[in-house]
């Protein structure tokens, strides 16, 4: 995904959010996340909670935001009008990060906006004042991918047990329906408290240039194990026994970066795959325009913003029937999902077979992509905040008067 952000917003929004802002009595707001967008490993959660601080930033909010420590970058920055703190390690950010809000090391705040991204701040314990909280999906068994067994059981215990009760008075925002409907029937949250804020697309991504003249797929994200780029390559290894000139890149770092080498080589498939890593955006910008689709095999998403940033560039998804992607496809018309690796197959052969079919998802794809922008989904994630504060306000009026 580029990483870029946006860099200006529409008058309107930027009005509206100062005006709602002063309304819930919110100018110092801070932002706790667990990764920077300058973090090696940054992905969708990370622009998405870059992208709101910088529209908040520009409605006239004082914004810090708080993440644990990115590699090659100093302690602390400025970036699109806001503040960046990076201190602590990625467990050590957790308990230093509410240490320093209770000491008050980063300044005075008048609202706190938590990322709960798989473990939690469980900023409803300790944080005094309007806050609200940002869930992109429920981990589940993604524990289990990425961390040995104790710890994998502890954190599906933390997520879906121990963490879900210090929440439940809390305004709740998610990037999809299937992502809300998942956080109110597993971790049991009041559907009241739960509101959508789909993420945006930057202006940049837009159709140009022709398509590949031959085959070609994109898929894109951390080299992790759920997000499953071995078992999409396998697919592709089965679709190239008919269609031998189909290409496949993959853009991203991460640690399943060498286990996928090895799984390219013995397939035999170093001249049809490319393991590009973290290209720029550019770079990605281009692929998304020449692919004749971008593609997913991973076993969950909160949203799926590589299938709405190909769409704007006229590029349909074929992906996995999960969370998120049933919200960022429209399933049949900007794309297609599977439920299984054999039917993404046939997805993915029907697709490169059929030119009426690719020019309808393509058009598809583009108007779906045309409903998202970063501009509503700034004002979704500031609202929740600003309804806590207000509700916060008329609790202690309510008190005043009534002694």
């Amino acid at each position: 995904m580029i990483s870029n952000v946006p860099t200006s917003t529409s008058t309107a929004v930027r009005r509206d959010i100062a005006e709602l802002a002063q309304e819930a009595g919110l100018q110092r707001v801070h932002i706790l996340a667990w990764r920077d967008l300058a973090d090696v490993e940054a992905g969708g959660s990370e622009i998405h909670a870059a992208s709101i601080a910088a529209i908040w930033a520009e409605a006239g909010l004082d914004i810090t935001m708080r993440t644990s420590y990115a590699q090659g970058n100093p302690p602390e920055g400025k970036r699109d009008g806001y503040r960046v703190i990076r201190r602590g390690g990625r467990y050590w950010v957790f308990p230093s990060t509410i240490i320093s809000d209770l000491m008050g090391w980063h300044g005075e705040r008048d609202g706190l906006l938590e990322v709960w991204n798989g473990v939690p701040y469980l900023s409803p314990l300790w944080a005094r004042g309007p806050h609200a909280v940002v869930i992109h999906h429920v981990h589940r068994n993604m524990w289990k991918m990425v961390l040995e067994e104790r710890l994998a059981k502890f954190g599906q215990v933390l997520e879906a047990q121990l963490a879900p009760p210090v929440y439940r008075r809390t305004n709740i925002i998610t990037p999809s329906e299937t992502s809300r409907s998942e956080i109110i029937e597993i971790l049991g949250m009041k559907p009241k408290r739960v509101s959508v804020a789909s993420p945006g697309i930057d202006p940049r991504f837009t159709p140009s240039g022709p398509k590949s003249p031959t085959p070609l797929l994109v898929t894109v994200g951390r080299l992790m194990p759920p997000k499953r780029f071995d078992e999409m390559v396998r697919v592709c290894d089965e679709v190239r026994r008919d269609h031998p000139d189909l290409q496949l890149v993959i853009c991203g770092d991460g640690y399943e970066y060498q286990n996928l080498k090895e799984l390219i080589g013995s397939l035999g498939a170093h001249d049809w795959c490319r393991l590009a890593g973290r290209v720029s955006d550019e770079e990605l910008l281009d692929l998304y325009r020449r692919s004749w689709a971008v593609c997913s095999a991973s076993i969950a998403e909160g949203w799926g913003m590589t299938m709405t940033e190909a769409g704007a560039c006229g590029t349909p998804a074929i992906a996995t029937r999960v969370g998120g992607f049933q919200d960022s496809v429209d399933d049949g018309k900007s794309g297609l999902l599977a439920s299984t690796s054999a039917e993404m197959v046939g997805h993915i052969k029907a697709l490169i077979s059929n030119a009426e079919l690719r020019e309808r998802l393509s058009e598809g794809a583009m108007k779906h992509a045309a409903n998202y922008t970063w501009d509503a989904c700034a004002y979704g994630t500031f609202a929740p905040l600003a309804a806590d504060a207000m509700h916060r306000q008329q609790g202690r009026w309510a008190r005043l008067t009534s002694r």
